[in-house]
């Protein structure tokens, strides 16, 4: 999956997307809090692919992106709307390809901008990248090509506080980076970075008015932290091989960044420094108990400002899920299975 999978839906309910075999899976509270219902299936009846692309707007709506076989050997992109996690999504729509006809060309990536308008990056035949944008009005605009060059899994979308969308992608020894200049303008390649990262280790995360942190495991298997227009800084070594996942959330009175990974050991791994103040450091934490190696970190804040943590195990379903406790630091509660 690429995005955050465990998001809070606009009514306050936390939900989670899961691919399973050739459809997409949601499961969600009934209520802010509360139990969690059984997993239901998103977008109607059509095959999919296991990629799974998310991304969420300001509005609270999830926009689910993923490719379905159309012919031998071809497909095409299909796009789902999800405006409350615990109501039926929108069917897939199929959105097109971006080189018109042929095999999926990478994993989808999306971002919504300030006015609820579905971004889709995906990577084409040729290696570079191209986008797909929602109307604002209904519709789709033209499929466009943001040129670069060797691009590789995966893309990393977000949206910025000032609303306007960005991408960041990796090519051998940089770091590829795209931002609007206006408001549903198409997204310009500004910077490319000189540095070893690892491909399919990025995450992206708003971090103040004017800037999007880029986190990425390098080649010597620190975890980075690049703002365009700046320079990488070395935040601490991994704790695992697998992707970090990281929120903003207040600790304590202070505007915090908070890491999640999957450890080495098979446990979850917690890290936490103040937003944008790498300098301050950070070291790692575990909790939980130990997870299947292809379980997945996703973090998010409950309606009541509280750190949430869930693990996925694709292979076997399983979902943990787990709270911050209402005192001092960074306490969790008892990992629960739901």
């Amino acid at each position: 999956m690429n995005g955050d999978w465990l998001i809070r839906g606009r009514d306050g309910r936390l939900g989670v997307y899961l691919p399973s075999g050739e459809a997409v899976l949601c499961r969600a509270e009934r209520g802010p809090g509360g139990p969690w219902g059984a997993p239901r299936p998103m977008g109607g009846t059509q095959k999919l692919d296991p990629a799974l692309a998310i991304g969420q707007g300001a509005d609270g709506y999830a926009h689910l992106v993923s490719w379905r076989p159309t012919a031998p050997g071809e497909a095409g992109l299909v796009h789902s709307t999800h405006y409350r996690p615990h109501l039926a999504a929108l069917d897939w729509s199929p959105v097109g390809h971006p080189d018109k006809k042929g095999d999926r060309t990478g994993t989808p990536a999306v971002a919504v901008d300030a006015q609820g308008r579905a971004h889709v990056f995906v990577r084409h035949k040729g290696g570079g990248v191209s986008l797909l944008a929602q109307k604002e009005k209904g519709g789709w605009a033209p499929w466009r090509d943001l040129k670069g060059r060797d691009v590789q899994e995966e893309l990393a979308a977000v949206t910025g506080e000032s609303g306007r969308v960005e991408l960041y992608a990796t090519v051998p020894g940089a770091i590829l980076h795209w931002r609007q200049e206006e408001p549903g303008t198409e997204p310009v390649l500004e910077e490319a970075l000189e540095a070893p990262a690892r491909p399919g280790s990025l995450h992206a995360l708003a971090t103040s008015p004017d800037s999007t942190t880029l986190f990425y495991t390098d080649d010597s298997g620190d975890i980075c932290a690049w703002r365009p227009g700046g320079k990488p800084v070395a935040v601490l070594p991994s704790a695992g091989p697998g992707p970090v996942s990281a929120v903003r959330c207040e600790l304590d009175g202070h505007d915090c960044t908070l890491l999640a990974q999957r450890s080495s050991s098979g446990r979850v791994a917690f890290a936490a420094y103040p937003t944008e103040d790498e300098a301050a450091g950070a070291w790692w934490t575990e909790s939980g108990p130990q997870l299947p190696l292809d379980a997945l970190v996703s973090l998010a804040v409950d309606e009541d400002d509280r750190v949430v943590a869930a693990t996925l195990s694709p292979s076997t379903g399983q979902l943990l899920v787990t709270r911050r406790k209402d005192e001092p630091g960074l306490a969790l509660e008892a990992w629960r299975e739901v």
